[in-house]
């Protein structure tokens, strides 16, 4: 008898060795999501939101793959991104749809998240290639006043660890908070972003082009890419807020600013630097592409007269001047370095108007202006 009740105090005590380990772990676990939610709750910038979710989230949770899909349909999260300098294509895990549609047969099944055995024509559109597919999935839609606005896809090897039935208001909680973190970061952003934004226009404005250009001129330099700069002019636009009245330059301002952002990469950026001038950085161009950029967007411009909210249209074309910044050894601070490039901008857009306007020209660096300008064939003046 002695026997039996030792080895049944034995079973006893490795049962409650289990038990105060598995307790021990929870609270290990409880610990890990408590630094998360801290650390995702005060996260101030978009950046750090993504790090948070794509970084330490599946090493709180463990999990094998994460991520992230947010509607999008006017890329406008993608076009703030892009000029906050973040490379979405650093950030494969971070997705985005232009239409809720976009996910396929899923759409149908979230009005909860979504769990079980990962399912390639259920769940793909949550795992695109080369995003490696999980065993087990839960899908949790992202809410904002009953409006969808992105899917948070969990994933983990084991095909045990995600399985319809399972309780999920751990889940829907968390899900919550990322829902509630990413509207507030993207609206931040967009606060900050509006600050260097032209209210008239809606694009970038003067002091953001010019940070925007210290910061490429220094990477230029470090990375031993080219850089270009264009310099535009609406040819004539005194004439058109004389006859016609501010109202239609306002105007005319606001489409040629549609008209030239429509030929740019997200990479590039675009800023009015004021009355009638705009300015475009074109990364990673050379002067010959970035001519033939300046050319589509006076073509662009020029070809389609401007309608007016009063049912006139206008014939509005652009002048436009072009150099590029290439990588070379240079004791001279970025400052100088900036200053002289947009002063040859502006000196080829000069050239340009002193032609006849409506045309482009390129000026290449280190050379006399005369012999680097290259006018390329205009349409009527």
């Amino acid at each position: 008898m002695s026997h039996e009740l030792a080895a049944e105090n034995l079973r006893l005590r490795k049962q409650l060795e289990q038990l105060l380990e598995t307790a021990e772990e929870n609270q290990r676990i409880l610990e890990r999501y408590h630094a998360f939610d801290l650390q995702f709750i005060g996260a101030g910038s978009f950046r750090e939101l993504i790090d948070a979710l794509f970084l330490s989230f599946p090493e709180a949770a463990r999990l094998d793959v994460v991520t992230l899909a947010l509607l999008d349909p006017d890329y406008d999260i993608r076009r703030m991104l892009a000029e906050l300098q973040i490379n979405l294509a650093e950030l494969p895990h971070l997705l985005f749809l232009e239409e809720a549609t976009e996910l396929g047969e899923l759409l149908a099944s979230l009005s909860r998240p979504v769990l079980g055995t990962y399912a390639q024509h259920l769940h793909g559109p949550m795992f695109p290639e080369p995003i490696p597919a999980p065993a087990s999935v839960s899908i949790v839609p992202l809410r904002r006043q009953d409006r969808l606005i992105g899917c948070l896809a969990i994933g983990s090897h084991d095909a045990t660890r995600f399985a319809a039935g399972m309780a999920t208001d751990f889940i829907e909680h968390m899900a919550a908070i990322v829902a509630v973190c990413f509207e507030n970061v993207i609206n931040h952003e967009r606060l900050k972003h509006l600050g260097l934004t032209d209210p008239l226009t809606g694009v970038n404005n003067r002091r953001y082009v010019e940070r925007r250009l210290l910061e490429e001129a220094g990477r230029c330099r470090r990375q031993g890419y080219a850089l270009s700069c264009m310099y535009i002019d609406i040819d004539h636009f005194k004439r058109i807020n004389d006859r016609c009245g501010h109202q239609a330059g306002d105007e005319v301002l606001r489409g040629v600013a549609g008209r030239i952002k429509a030929e740019l990469r997200l990479s590039d950026a675009l800023g009015r630097f004021g009355g009638e001038e705009f300015v475009v950085l074109l990364i990673d161009a050379e002067l010959p592409d970035a001519i033939g950029v300046a050319e589509r967007i006076r073509q662009s411009v020029g070809e389609l007269p401007m309608l007016l909210s009063n049912g006139e249209s206008l014939d509005v074309t652009v002048s436009v001047g072009v150099t590029t910044l290439q990588p070379a050894a240079s004791t001279e601070s970025v400052d100088e370095l900036v200053r002289r490039f947009l002063q040859r901008a502006d000196q080829a857009l000069y050239q340009a108007k002193e032609a006849g306007r409506n045309r482009v020209v390129g000026w290449t660096e280190g050379r006399a202006p005369r012999q680097a300008a290259v006018s390329v064939q205009a349409g009527k003046a």
